[in-house]
């Protein structure tokens, strides 16, 4: 039997009905949002990082409503990272808005203050495979699907289906077809 929190970390902003498995690491609890019924798999590691290197950060992590987040998940943020209503974040999919200092004369990486590279969106509905990684500055579309083990370093429109690394897309939903077509085919 799975064992689950029943009352989130104290100072997160939580909906109804929230389901966060344990073990799970989540820091800086009071830069978090869930919406109701939403669900956070076990070893989730959700990071707003407030302090880093000297610097200080404002994060916020905000996840809509009905949003599934599998286990092994990464979400940090030094500034924003939105998922929006109803997304499925699969198993070890990796967000982030920010990345290390990487000036060879500022001294060892991991004493370099973090470098925000934009803010992430995740549009509503989007599904995001097995080991997708979103970098900062990427925003999807609502209704986007990324493809196992795919790495999304720019923008999408939405209904959008992307594969590869980097991700592009492969497919497109047509509405008038209700299918999804490869991006050559007339919409």
């Amino acid at each position: 039997m799975r064992k689950h929190l029943h009352r989130p970390p104290s100072g997160m902003l939580a909906g109804l009905d929230v389901r966060i498995d344990r073990p799970h690491r989540i820091s800086a609890p009071q830069c978090i949002s869930v919406g109701d019924r939403s669900w956070i798999g076990a070893d989730a590691l959700i990071t707003p990082i407030v302090e880093y290197a000297g610097q200080r950060y404002s994060p916020r992590i905000s996840i809509g409503r009905d949003v599934y987040i599998g286990p092994h998940v990464y979400l940090a943020a030094i500034r924003s990272v939105i998922i929006e209503d109803e997304c499925v974040l699969s198993e070890q999919v990796y967000i982030n808005d920010c990345s290390h200092g990487l000036h060879p004369d500022a001294g060892p990486i991991m004493a370099q203050p973090l470098v925000h590279g934009g803010d992430v969106r995740i549009g509503k509905g989007c599904f995001l495979g097995y080991r997708v990684a979103i970098l900062p500055g990427v925003e999807l579309g609502p209704y986007c699907v990324v493809g196992i083990n795919s790495v999304v370093t720019k923008s999408f429109p939405a209904y959008s289906m992307l594969a590869g690394s980097p991700a592009r897309i492969v497919k497109q939903w047509s509405a008038a077809e209700q299918a999804w077509l490869a991006p050559e085919q007339p919409m």
